[in-house]
């Protein structure tokens, strides 16, 4: 086993090839060049592969692949794709969700960094499904290397005659751009990205109308995730059957998922949907020390204790029995020598700080939250306050424009509810832990 940029995964597993369908060139040295990507199978599809088939019949491919975004929510692909309106007389934009900002994962950054050509000729076969003429890939403003790499690819691209006008000799014709954003984590939500875009204030707008009808420039627009627009060329190349080969009905292809916390060898790993997380565990090298319980999917997933983790596996169904999801892929088990209190204490800070202010129970009840867990960390917490807490999630997470709000509520119920022995603890500690408001009560009987 090689370890390359982060990327430390067999070509076997139990006596299983593993996929390599957006990991190929991730331990070949200069796979993020045009000539190095073209020896393992780069731009292969953009010919008669690709311009011998209609628009519908590449949309149909996708929809029978059962791909799903890899983005977080996990809607299927080629469905999202049907719902642009044909012939309204506007440009249809494609945008590329790059502002991967949710903690614990950092995939996307790998794809960048090491094979951006596929992402590009992802977006071509895209964009040529679509109606494309000009695509976007918006960026985090932090990641300046993979800013590079792209730009680099692209600027290979368009001299190779594979961008630009007349794409390999045929009548169809895309620009791309990168845009570089500003390091928000809100304009990772679709909406907030196309505004963000467009020059105005990073928040997400009200839906309807939904991107596809009215997006970017009020025109039809797709967003999608890197992850996802990069296993394009290998549905069109092996069909959706071939696809399918890997991961679950429901669940079909892979998925790069990117582990860390007390895991011996942390790094972004692909794997066939449908794998057991110990499984997975055991593929990462092994867990450190004994399981307390696991973030199966990025920060905003609500946690799984060790029992729940024990026996889920890596597919969106499998979670959403257990009331969770799978998300952007984050992995982060934690073992019994984890504080929980201040584990769940670094996410909420997270998300207080990262809330955009446009709706009052987001924008409050983040900042609330934050400061209640400070305190009980700190010392300084008073019975009652674990409720608190409870409720004050449970108030905002269904009472906001965007999905950020039941994002940042899911582990703070999760965690309080889980573990609260552990924040009990803490409450514990502190020798005056009976709230002020409370002894008024008892001595007055009156109401605080």
């Amino acid at each position: 086993m090689t370890m390359l940029h982060g990327f430390p995964q067999p070509a076997q597993w139990k006596g299983k090839d593993l996929p390599r369908i957006l990991s190929r060139l991730f331990q070949v040295e200069g796979g993020n060049k045009l000539d190095v990507a073209r020896k393992h199978g780069a731009y292969e599809t953009i010919g008669p592969m690709l311009f011998d088939k209609s628009q519908l019949e590449l949309i149909e491919i996708v929809k029978d692949s059962g791909l799903r975004g890899r983005g977080g929510a996990g809607f299927p692909t080629g469905m999202k794709w049907s719902f642009v309106p044909r012939n309204t007389g506007k440009p249809v934009y494609l945008v590329i969700n790059a502002d991967e900002g949710e903690p614990g994962t950092f995939k996307d950054r790998l794809c960048m960094t090491r094979d951006p050509h596929l992402l590009i000729e992802g977006m071509i076969i895209s964009g040529y499904a679509l109606g494309v003429r000009t695509a976007y890939i918006y960026v985090r403003g932090e990641m300046l290397p993979q800013i590079g790499h792209l730009n680099d690819a692209i600027k290979e691209a368009y001299d190779a005659g594979l961008l630009g006008e007349n794409i390999g000799g045929s009548q169809y014709s895309l620009d791309i751009y990168v845009h570089r954003g500003a390091g928000a984590y809100i304009c990772g939500e679709e909406t907030a990205l196309i505004n963000s875009l467009e020059g105005f204030k990073g928040q997400p707008r009200l839906k309807p109308p939904f991107p596809a009808v009215s997006g970017a420039f009020a025109a039809p627009t797709v967003v999608n995730n890197v992850e996802t627009i990069m296993a394009i060329p290998y549905i069109l190349k092996h069909g959706a059957k071939g696809y399918r080969q890997w991961g679950t009905d429901k669940s079909p292809g892979s998925k790069l998922f990117s582990i860390s916390g007390d895991i011996k060898m942390p790094g972004v790993y692909e794997v066939p949907l449908g794998m057991s997380y110990m499984e997975f565990f055991d593929l990462c090298g092994g867990l450190k020390g004994e399981l307390l319980g696991c973030i199966p999917g990025g920060s905003s997933a609500p946690v799984l204790n060790a029992e729940e983790t024990k026996k889920a596996t890596l597919d969106y169904e499998s979670l959403a029995a257990f009331k969770s999801m799978l998300g952007s892929g984050a992995i982060t088990p934690f073992n019994t020598e984890t504080d929980v209190p201040k584990f769940l204490q670094s996410i909420a800070r997270f998300y207080a700080h990262e809330s955009c202010g446009q709706c009052t129970p987001c924008r409050e009840g983040t900042g609330y939250v934050d400061r209640m867990l400070d305190n009980v960390v700190d010392g300084q917490g008073h019975d009652g306050d674990i409720d608190t807490i409870i409720d004050l999630a449970e108030s905002y997470e269904w009472t906001t424009i965007c999905a950020f709000a039941p994002g940042a509520a899911w582990p703070v119920l999760s965690f309080t509810k889980k573990y609260r022995e552990h924040f009990q603890a803490y409450i514990d500690k502190n020798p005056q832990k009976t709230h002020p408001r409370d002894l008024v009560t008892q001595r007055s009987g009156a109401f605080w």
